[in-house]
Order: structure tokens, then sequence, then C-alpha cells
């Protein structure tokens, strides 16, 4: 009965991350820059999905999966639709950067999302899923992102988005493996 509980759960946010990406999301990206936020959400469930299916149930470490991932998308995105504001306006999706060219809310953005994610990136070790190295870089590479969110958000150039985007798709690869090593 709980192998069947666990797959039905799984299958129930696996059905959500669809519902929500294709009937909420992808029609909202060409009427709000809030859709952003809303697909971050489907982006981050997989690794909930996955802890589900091997622990059996929700609990704080798969929420902290989540909560991660979701975070650590909104400053990655933000680079992503600072570099390509004109190519998105052009297509006619609303991103921050497009309806509002100055780009103070989109670093803003950026730099809150990073410095939330800091201490989001701690709960693994608080709830015993990793130890202390992983603490240790953890804060190491969060303060990195972070700071580079500052500098994004107080030149708004093509360049600092860069190095925003490369340190992001930096960053969350190598918290999973530094995650996994501490526990072995």
């Amino acid at each position: 009965m709980k192998t069947v509980f666990v797959v039905l759960l799984a299958a129930a946010l696996a059905l959500a991350t669809l519902v929500v990406y294709l009937i909420i999301y992808t029609p909202m990206k060409r009427r709000s820059p809030m859709a952003t936020l809303v697909g971050a959400v489907p982006g981050a469930l997989p690794p909930l999905i996955g802890w589900v299916a091997s622990h059996g149930r929700l609990t704080m470490g798969g929420g902290a999966l989540f909560l991660i991932v979701f975070l650590w998308q909104i400053p990655h995105f933000m680079a992503i639709a600072w570099m390509y504001r004109d190519d998105y306006g052009k297509a006619g999706f609303p991103m921050l950067p497009v309806i509002e060219p100055d780009g103070r809310r989109t670093g803003r953005q950026a730099v809150v999302y990073a410095a939330v994610l800091v201490p989001a990136s701690l709960i693994p070790t608080v709830v015993g899923l990793s130890g202390l190295t992983y603490a240790a870089v953890a804060l190491v590479l969060g303060a990195a992102l972070l700071w580079l969110a500052m500098r994004f958000a107080a030149t708004r150039s093509d360049s600092s988005a860069r190095w925003l985007f490369l340190a992001s798709i930096t960053y969350l690869p190598l918290l999973w493996v530094v995650m996994m090593a501490d526990k072995l």
C-alpha cells in the first residue's frame, strides 16, 4: 500500500509540474513578467518528485531541494532576460528588462533571490541531509553568486549579466556534487 501511495504522490507532483507549466506558465509568458516566478515552480518540482520517489514522502529535505532550485532560477533567468532583452521584446514577451529598460527591478530581483538563496542553501545541513563541508561550500558559492548579482544590479551591463549567468550554471551542479560527496 505504501508503494502505491508513493507512486501516486510522485505522479501527482509530476502532473502538477505539467499543469503549471502548460496551463499557467506558458500562456502567461506573453502577458506578464510574473511568468518567470510561476515558471520557477515547475522548474523546481523535479528534485522534489525524485525525493518523494526515493524517500516515500514529503519532508524538509525534499522541500530544501525544491527551494534551492526555485530561488536559483531567478538570478539565473534575470541574467538571461537581460542579455536577450531585445530578442524577448521583438518576440512580444514582456520580460522585466523589456517592460522596464533601465533594469533596476531586474537587478533587484537577481539580488533578492540570490540573497535568500544563501540561507536556504544551508537547510540541507540543518535537516541532516548534508554536513559542514557542504555548508561551507554552499556559503562560499552563495556569496559568490550574490556578489555577482549585486554587481549586475549595480552596472546592469551585458558583461555583468553574462558573469552572473555563467556563475549560475556553475553554482547548481557544484552544490549538488558537494552535497552528495559530503555524505560519502
